[in-house]
């Protein structure tokens, strides 16, 4: 049988492989690559993120990954973003007083933690929402985070016709932030899969079974 295939996308964000080799060990088929004709055929596609939002959104801009996520959800196709590749998915980043526009998948704004020791550096527990297909058989493990940023306030209401995202927090030296959602055929985490041994492995495994 067929390895499902992923696509990490490449957009300059910094080092990638240790996502590749960890996609590659949870059961996929990885292909590294900044075409988004090649992204949008795999099965699934991993965005990654490392360093400034501004930067970010700039280099996924320059390789039209804002269109190419879209597009990969209007056809269901499963989108997971990590680190600052979760981050670029609201709405705005605040760093150093300039604000940038992300992508505008959730609304909510990347601002710094509010936390006496910044950045958030090594291993944290996360609070998972009831039925999480992410966490399952995770609920107690801890995770790896490296940021000074984050989404510390969600702005989606329960109600409506779209079923709102599920969303996962972790508490910080007396700060809370996001720290995972999944809505449908997107998911995204706030820490390093890649980097959290095998409580990353079966996260990477969970998503890879949606593929």
């Amino acid at each position: 049988m067929a390895l499902p295939t992923v696509a990490v996308l490449d957009y300059g964000s910094g080092n990638v492989r240790s996502a590749v080799r960890a996609v590659e060990r949870a059961g996929a088929d990885v292909t590294l690559t900044a075409d988004p004709a090649v992204a949008f055929e795999a099965d699934g596609l991993l965005v990654p993120g490392v360093g400034a939002f501004e930067a970010c959104m700039q280099g996924l801009s320059a390789v039209g990954g804002e269109r190419l996520v879209e597009r990969r959800l209007i056809a269901n196709r499963p989108v997971l973003g990590i680190c600052v590749g979760m981050q670029i998915l609201f709405a705005e980043g605040i760093e150093h007083g300039v604000r940038t526009a992300g992508c505008g998948q959730w609304p909510g704004t990347v601002e710094r933690l509010e936390a006496p020791i910044v950045p958030h550096m090594g291993w944290n527990t996360v609070e998972p929402p009831a039925g999480s297909r992410m966490f399952a058989g995770l609920e107690q493990e801890r995770f790896y985070f490296v940021h000074s940023y984050g989404v510390r306030e969600w702005d989606i209401a329960p109600g409506g016709p779209v079923k709102p995202p599920e969303v996962t927090w972790t508490s910080y030296e007396g700060d809370r932030f996001v720290s995972g959602v999944e809505q449908g055929p997107l998911w995204a985490t706030q820490f390093h899969p890649e980097k959290s041994a095998d409580a990353g492995r079966r996260l990477l495994e969970n998503w890879i079974a949606t593929l």
